[in-house]
């Protein structure tokens, strides 16, 4: 699959002009084809493959919150990144997730070609469809190179989304408390 991708990205090259064969640029294609590869893993993943099993049985029933988990994605729309930082909240009814998990959940779906507010509903269903919580809040804060380097070209912008599940949408005493734990 990486020569089928390095042979469009050769294709690119040419039709902007350049010449594929320079010294700088021969070993490109390949090159970007595995990066691309990489960037786009997540449609190789599955949640289950994933959790491998790390859900345990636990009496917490108090919100558990993950901050500040890195992501990068691919916007789709431009095939330019976007970077950000994702947290997420749960509330625990029996079960627990594996702390490391909730950064390969963000991982997963962040390494497919995304928009931002689908990729934060992704996480948060894949978080309440793992753990049975009775709520979980998950808000993305990034910014998109689409909107940086070309079109409007605003480098001080930034986005960011959120999806409230559960009691996280229907208790606003639960819902002000995540959103005051994520801004401190």
């Amino acid at each position: 699959m990486t020569d089928d991708i390095a042979q469009y990205y050769r294709q690119i090259i040419t039709a902007l002009g350049e010449d594929a064969e320079r010294e700088g640029l021969v070993d490109t294609p390949k090159r970007a084809a595995k990066a691309m590869q990489f960037l786009t893993a997540g449609y190789q993943q599955s949640l289950e493959d994933l959790v491998n099993g790390a859900v345990f049985e636990s009496d917490a029933d108090e919100m558990v919150l993950v901050k500040n988990i890195e992501l990068y994605s691919m916007c789709e729309h431009h095939l330019l990144p976007f970077i950000g930082k994702c947290h997420i909240a749960y509330m625990p009814s029996g079960k627990v997730l594996g702390l490391s998990k909730f950064a390969r959940i963000v991982d997963m779906y962040a390494r497919r070609m995304q928009i931002q507010e689908n990729l934060t509903r992704e996480i948060a269903d894949a978080v309440l469809e793992v753990t049975g919580a009775r709520g979980v809040a998950v808000v993305i804060e990034a910014r998109h190179l689409c909107m940086m380097m070309r079109g409007v070209e605003k480098q001080n912008s930034s986005m960011t989304s959120s999806v409230m599940l559960g009691d996280f949408r229907s208790k606003p005493t639960t819902r002000q408390e995540f959103l005051t734990l994520v801004t401190q």
